[in-house]
């Protein structure tokens, strides 16, 4: 059977455990990198005691797989694992992990900035943030859209 490439859960993850799964039994990896997502304490100069992120079950986990199926033909990778978590969490928690092998290093940074721009402006995700002032929507910031856009094919 073959490993999920992507997960949506509202459990925690362990980075190394995810890490040496993807890599199992697959002697051409010769690079892995990964990207670990977490819960700010501030945003937008204002402090924030918790997020809670929303997600539409079947869409988003469809989205991201067409995502990596992108990243494998465009960069070459061998393997990528994408856990993203939803529901209440407070600062410091992990929100998601993108992890991502090849045969060299180059491929396996360009495919994991590639899946988490993507992540960061598309994928069907909503985020709500407590802050003293109150419960605010997350929207893609420009520096997110502008980051997806350098990976359009011309």
């Amino acid at each position: 059977m073959t490993a999920a490439r992507v997960s949506i859960q509202t459990q925690d993850f362990d980075l190394s455990t995810e890490i040496a799964a993807l890599r199992a039994g697959d002697a051409r990896v010769g690079a892995v990198c990964s990207f670990v997502g977490t819960v700010r304490d501030r945003n937008e100069g204002d402090a924030v005691s918790s997020m809670e992120l929303e997600h539409y079950p079947g869409m988003t986990e469809k989205s991201i797989e067409a995502i990596i199926d992108k990243a494998v033909a465009r960069f070459g990778i061998f393997g990528a694992r994408v856990i993203h978590r939803i529901g209440l969490m407070q600062p410091m928690e992990q929100i998601v992990l993108v992890a991502v092998t090849s045969a060299h290093r180059g491929k396996s940074f360009e495919a994991c900035e590639y899946i988490m721009d993507y992540l960061k402006s598309e994928a069907p995700f909503w985020k709500k943030e407590q802050t003293g002032q109150g419960a605010r929507w997350v929207d893609a910031r420009v520096s997110d859209e502008q980051a997806l856009a350098r990976w359009a094919t011309p």
